[in-house]
């Protein structure tokens, strides 16, 4: 577990993602601002289930103080090939670091692993964000209907070995 400020003034705790997230993790996908009028078929029947967690890392944000706990956001890295799998912000929480917070923690445990390079196919309203917090755009991950109505940008963080 890691404990890091954020600018919201209180401590935001980053921690593995456990089964009984997985509820909350869910709703906070099929909630999501970003993913509303015609990209909320993306997500409809999203789910983030217990074996989700428990086969890929995992990680989230929790809020202290005035949260109570309550997880801010989260992330899944999936080691082979390294992939940015999911990257969640609760719409609330957004713009208050946490995204940025999140990302710093997949890099460190991409270096842990031993990655030199973490893909992310980008939902088009995140790609601002992506380029923000230093991902390169490497590409574009087609369309593929109708699962995937739409064309999507692909990024690349390089992982430095610190």
């Amino acid at each position: 577990m890691s404990s890091r400020t954020s600018p919201i003034s209180q401590p935001i705790t980053i921690r593995r993602a456990v089964a009984r997230d997985a509820k909350r993790l869910t709703r906070l996908v099929r909630g999501s601002g970003a993913y509303e009028g015609k990209y909320a078929a993306a997500v409809a029947g999203y789910r983030v289930g217990p074996d989700y967690i428990e086969a890929h890392r995992a990680f989230v944000a929790v809020g202290a103080d005035e949260h109570g706990g309550r997880v801010l956001g989260f992330y899944s890295l999936v080691l082979a090939p390294p992939e940015l799998d999911l990257l969640f912000v609760a719409d609330e929480a957004q713009g208050l670091g946490i995204g940025r917070l999140l990302v710093a923690h997949m890099q460190s445990e991409a270096r842990a692993a031993g990655l030199d390079r973490v893909k992310v196919v980008s939902h088009r309203p995140a790609e601002g964000f992506y380029h923000r917090v230093g991902a390169v755009r490497i590409g574009t991950s087609l369309a593929n209907p109708p699962a995937m109505p739409w064309d999507r940008p692909e990024f690349e963080f390089r992982v430095s070995s610190e």
